[in-house]
């Protein structure tokens, strides 16, 4: 399936909240909500992204802890070791360059590579508040997109969200089912930094 069984996740049924935790713990609450007779529709949503998880709850609840369960390889002996520095965890993807960047690459101290990853990190701790700021606000508009879309505010709280307006998303949230309006708020909240 792919899917990390360890992710955290947040289950609804319809609009009511139904668990925060991992993906299993996810899947096995919504389970438990179908298997109590619940006909709502389910939903699970990768916490991290707002995305929505396509979790199959068919069958006995085994079943799905199986389906949802990590793969292990079945021969669990080290691979040989291969040519490269593994160690560091490097990965060989295709750059493109104008020949003059590569020029500057190739006359810092370690070459190409060193010079990219220190680039790299740099940009990483320079970005660091505004990258948590767009991931929160990324999140939070895919499962308010999903769960609020076609309710009355929406448009102007995915603005003030956006905007870093806490009291406007709280504002034109307000009509909205109090769970998804809780989760929403509370997925938002590092969008908002320390305001």
């Amino acid at each position: 399936m792919g899917l990390d069984p360890d992710m955290r996740c947040t289950a609804f049924v319809g609009t009511r909240f139904l668990a925060t935790g991992t993906l299993v713990e996810a899947a096995l609450a919504a389970r438990a909500a179908q298997d109590a007779g619940d006909d709502g529709l389910i939903f699970i949503f990768n916490e991290a992204t707002g995305r929505a998880v396509d979790v199959d709850l068919r069958g006995p609840v085994e079943a799905v802890r199986g389906r949802l369960a990590p793969v292990f390889p079945a021969d669990l002996t080290p691979a040989p070791a291969r040519p490269g520095r593994p160690k560091l965890g490097v990965v060989a993807r295709e750059v493109t360059l104008l020949p003059r960047h590569w020029e500057w690459l190739n006359s810092q101290p370690g070459g190409a590579s060193v010079a990219l990853r220190k680039l790299v990190d740099a940009a990483r701790h320079a970005n660091e508040g505004a990258d948590r700021v767009r991931q929160a606000q990324e999140a939070a508009y895919r499962f308010m997109s999903t769960m609020a879309g076609d309710r009355t505010g929406f448009e102007e709280a995915a603005r003030a969200l956006f905007a870093g307006d806490r009291l406007g998303l709280e504002a034109h949230s307000q009509d909205w089912p109090t769970d998804v309006r809780v989760h929403a708020l509370r997925l938002a909240e590092p969008a908002f930094g320390a305001s």
